[in-house]
């Protein structure tokens, strides 16, 4: 390594975690954007990883309106938002750590590190720097708003990281090809962006296709990840483009294990969407009480692509008789039960353990979240799914946000 290029992280002996990562971050955006802020007031000088009393009114307004545009009446929802300086503040405040989260725990379940990355409707980059963070060789940011990508370049400085800005506007006939990067990079990033694209009628279609066209950038093993609120209506746009993706031959990397139609579209009520429990930083924390919020856990929907022509990759193997699924729900309410549902490659269904028949062999179910793989034996047909009983075994085979072990082979 030559004197003063940048000090990699190493992949696989990591000792910070995403969480202590982020603590790093924290000052950084905070001074960013102070000095991106216009009309600066006189005083003592603020303290650097939180606000000052003004500053926590001023942001939390603008936290508000971002909430309500884009989870709520979602009026924002493919708006320049990100050029008006205010709500680029409250978004780098605020909603930049969640989104450098749910980053760092879906990058997390790739087969391979992130390599070259290519972040595109990155706003001010989160998706960039936690792809940096988790070990990425390269990365570059495009966006159509000329404010975010300054401010992705001047976090760039503060934190050391060569990072390559690009302008990128997705309504153009072919947004990629105008990009110029060439098939060179190993992961293609959309955080929060693929929803505020192509609304309407045939919004799925081209959404669809821009994916396809991103995979089209990918070296082999490469991954395509797609970040998405976890609001029922774009987690269920989500769920469409990827059955069109699934239809014209593209495999899931995470977090499917069905190769099917995906099983949750079957029921209007019904979403697929990854939660982990966090405790957020305190900007972030004394932003969601000041604008009303909660912020307990970082959720998101998730879809993860392979390049055309590259198999599924089979499971892990299994002993005779047992069943592998992800759960995709919280406890389910169940008088005298246990009871979640759990996604595999046989679809989607409900799973039940009765509270008398706990014991050591199968006591890990008492404990699952959702997004963990599980491995279960001795299961049974029951009215609502399979029952497990008290010959019953399970195991965590991958932790939500862990890769699943390599199988034999697709």
């Amino acid at each position: 390594m030559s004197p003063g290029a940048p000090r990699r992280p190493c992949y696989n002996a990591r000792v910070a975690t995403p969480a202590q990562d982020l603590a790093r971050w924290i000052p950084r955006l905070l001074a960013v954007w102070r000095a991106g802020r216009r009309g600066g007031r006189p005083g003592p000088k603020p303290p650097p990883d939180r606000l000052a009393p003004d500053e926590l009114k001023d942001v939390a307004r603008a936290v508000e309106r971002l909430s309500k545009g884009l989870t709520r009446e979602r009026e924002l929802a493919g708006a320049r938002y990100m050029d008006e300086q205010h709500l680029l503040g409250a978004y780098l405040l605020f909603y930049w750590p969640t989104s450098y989260l749910q980053a760092r725990g879906t990058l997390s379940e790739l087969p391979h590190r992130p390599g070259a990355v290519l972040d595109l409707g990155s706003g001010p980059a989160p998706l960039a720097f936690a792809a940096w963070d988790a070990g990425a060789s390269s990365v570059t940011a495009c966006d159509r708003s000329a404010p975010a990508l300054a401010t992705a370049r001047a976090l760039a400085a503060a934190a050391h990281v060569p990072l390559t800005t690009k302008e990128w506007n997705p309504t153009r006939g072919r947004p990629l090809a105008e990009l110029g990067t060439g098939r060179g990079f190993d992961t293609v990033t959309f955080g929060h962006v693929l929803n505020e694209l192509f609304q309407g009628e045939g919004a799925a279609l081209r959404r669809t296709a821009l994916l396809e066209e991103a995979c089209g950038l990918l070296r082999p093993g490469g991954s395509v990840l797609v970040v998405e609120p976890a609001l029922r209506e774009t987690s269920r746009h989500l769920l469409e483009v990827r059955d069109l993706a699934v239809e014209r031959g593209y495999a899931v990397r995470a977090p499917c294990l069905f190769r099917g139609p995906c099983p949750a579209r079957l029921k209007e009520s019904d979403w697929c969407h990854a939660e982990r429990a966090i405790e957020p930083p305190p900007l972030v924390a004394e932003l969601a009480r000041a604008a009303g919020l909660r912020k307990e856990a970082v959720k998101m929907s998730y879809l993860a692509l392979a390049p055309k022509g590259e198999p599924w990759r089979a499971p892990p193997p299994t002993p005779a008789g047992a069943r592998l699924f992800r759960i995709v729900s919280e406890p389910l309410p169940s008088k005298g039960r246990l009871r979640y549902m759990g996604c595999g490659p046989e679809g989607r269904l409900g799973l039940a353990l009765q509270e008398k028949h706990v014991d050591e062999r199968n006591r890990a179910f008492e404990g699952l979240l959702r997004g963990d793989v599980v491995e279960v034996t001795a299961t049974e047909p029951s009215g609502d799914g399979l029952k497990l009983g008290p010959e019953s075994e399970v195991r965590v085979v991958a932790p939500a946000g862990a890769p699943l072990p390599e199988g034999p082979g697709a």
